[in-house]
């Protein structure tokens, strides 16, 4: 009979190869110091959260919001005809200062959503203004529903009922802000179209969302009442006599 056996010796099996490969790549050399590898991390995890706070800053500029044609195009064309763009004061509130959030966990929060733009960016799904005006409606609510449950957070970084002067305020502006702020309203209940377009039907669709917004917010508030109350009201099951 023919010898078979592989003269070169057993070929190592593959999830061996893969363990030991592991298991260098783990375990750090003898011959590197504890602190080398310490500092080594410390210079890399410096390098990467730097990187990753240049990325995010990178995005959160009005040049990169309209490196896109929808948004050059539609949006940023109507907003530079308003007094967010120019004013006598000087001050511009851009993209970034109305749509995303300044604080670090809200603003990653914001990115993470905004993924969704790029996906429908690729689809072309709002190439062109029809498509765009088609829309519209159905991206102005998804912006509504945001400020309203933030209570208008963003427009909060430069109004703030607490800081305005109603004197100083024509009598029509200081008497709604100041009804505003007894009722518990927020900007975007009445500045809706401050900076973009309305499209049609915007107020109906508005109070229509309001509504679902404050049924959802009173269901949530029940379902937890209820789950506070079930363990009090279970009763107590009797236990068995012995005797």
């Amino acid at each position: 009979m023919a010898n078979t056996e592989n003269k070169d010796g057993p070929e190592p099996s593959r999830g061996g190869m893969i363990s030991r490969l592991w298991h260098r790549l783990s375990t750090p050399a003898r011959s590197i110091a504890l602190g080398t590898l310490l500092v080594g991390g410390f210079v890399l995890g410096v390098l990467f959260w730097g990187g990753f706070n240049w990325s995010m800053e990178l995005t959160n500029t009005e040049q990169f919001c309209i490196s896109c044609h929808e948004m050059k195009e539609n949006v940023f064309a109507e907003y530079q005809g308003t007094v967010h763009y120019a004013n006598s004061s000087g001050v511009r509130a851009s993209c970034p200062d109305c749509h995303v959030p300044k604080e670090w966990i809200h603003k990653v929060i914001r990115k993470i959503y905004a993924s969704n733009e790029l996906y429908h960016h690729l689809l072309g799904s709002v190439s062109t203004k029809d498509k765009f005006n088609a829309k519209r409606l159905k991206l102005a609510s998804n912006e509504w529903r945001r400020m309203k449950g933030t209570d208008s957070r963003e427009c909060r970084n430069c109004h703030k009922f607490d800081y305005m002067d109603y004197a100083s305020q024509e009598p029509r502006a200081s008497k709604t802000h100041q009804d505003a702020l007894t009722s518990g309203k927020t900007c975007i209940d009445c500045h809706r179209g401050i900076a973009h377009t309305l499209p049609p039907k915007a107020t109906e669709t508005y109070e229509k969302l309001v509504e679902s917004i404050d049924k959802n917010n009173t269901r949530v508030l029940s379902d937890y009442l209820d789950k506070i109350r079930k363990p009090d009201s279970q009763p107590q099951t009797a236990k068995a006599n012995p005797n």
